[in-house]
């Protein structure tokens, strides 16, 4: 930027000048501005001494532009026009048109269930919209939303910095899944539970899964695994067990129909899925489209697990 903006000329010396230019007067111009005459009078003397020349002359008791002044008037008046228009009237927003990039936050679980009809309902009313997504979990969705790398998240979360709000979406619980034609669980008491071997997901790459942290409670882990993707795979034709949220058992389930769910032992009241975004982003019309979207596709899914 010109240094000049930041020293010698402010910028609302041009909102004076235009107005007195159209007001033909000193005291005019202070009535439609509400200012006094001195302060009119003395900015524009600082815009002349910013411009290097004489914008004004006298004519009887009025003022008149000078050619400088007149040539000042025809390209400050269509920004400063711009300016106003600009803060009084909200961008158009046109969902059908609209080829903005959301980048979006998603947990390894939230894919599962949310990816397809999110992408269907883009399909048919938002045809240009494109979506980044970004892989988030409830230690990294924080730094995500407060550094502005993503612009709203689905994901379990706990404490989160400040400007970022957030919405329940799901709240599920947990099923264990096993493989009926390697191991018989009947019904499931919690020292059973801890006599299986388990496969785990843990996002910090070691042996504590959520029944760990949450519950206090130590398995048998026999391996640990990154992501919700592999377990069935891993589970089917193995004696290994997963603790895993129902919506996840639900995806797995269909693409590993031999496979099994049982209730956990013991109670077990998990963290919602939330929807968070950033409240400077709050009123901006395809981020909002999309966050109406996700909140009614996380209702029709919480609807189906109900009945599930």
């Amino acid at each position: 930027m010109n240094q000049g903006y930041e020293r010698d000329l402010d910028l609302n010396l041009l909102r004076v000048f235009v107005v007195v230019a159209e007001s033909g007067s000193v005291t005019a111009a202070a009535s439609r501005l509400y200012l006094t005459q001195p302060a009119v009078s003395a900015a524009l003397r600082r815009l002349t001494a910013a411009v290097g020349a004489p914008l004004y002359a006298r004519a009887g008791r009025g003022l008149v532009l000078t050619t400088r002044g007149q040539r000042l008037l025809d390209h400050a008046r269509p920004h400063l026009e711009a300016l106003v228009q600009a803060a009084r009237s909200p961008a158009a927003f046109d969902l059908r048109t609209s080829d903005r990039t959301i980048r979006l936050g998603l947990s390894d679980s939230s894919d599962l269930w949310l990816l397809q009809p999110l992408l269907h309902r883009l399909e048919v009313e938002a045809p240009q919209l494109r979506l980044i997504v970004l892989p988030v979990q409830f230690r990294t969705v924080g730094p995500a939303l407060a550094n502005a790398s993503v612009d709203l998240a689905v994901t379990v979360a706990d404490e989160l910095p400040a400007g970022v709000r957030r919405e329940a979406l799901l709240l599920g619980g947990f099923v264990v899944l096993y493989d009926p034609r390697r191991l018989r669980l009947g019904r499931l008491t919690v020292p059973s539970y801890l006599e299986q071997e388990h496969v785990i997901v843990s996002y910090n790459g070691d042996l504590r899964g959520v029944v760990e942290d949450l519950l206090g409670l130590q398995r048998k882990v026999r391996v640990s695994v990154p992501s919700f993707q592999t377990i069935g795979g891993v589970v089917e034709g193995s004696r290994l067990v997963a603790t895993v949220p129902k919506l996840v058992a639900q995806d797995v389930l269909r693409r590993h129909p031999k496979l099994k769910t049982a209730p956990v032992p013991f109670r077990f009241d998990s963290t919602p899925l939330e929807l968070l975004w950033r409240s400077a982003v709050e009123d901006d019309p395809a981020i909002t489209w999309v966050r109406k979207v996700i909140g009614e596709i996380g209702a029709a899914t919480q609807k189906r697990l109900g009945r599930g």
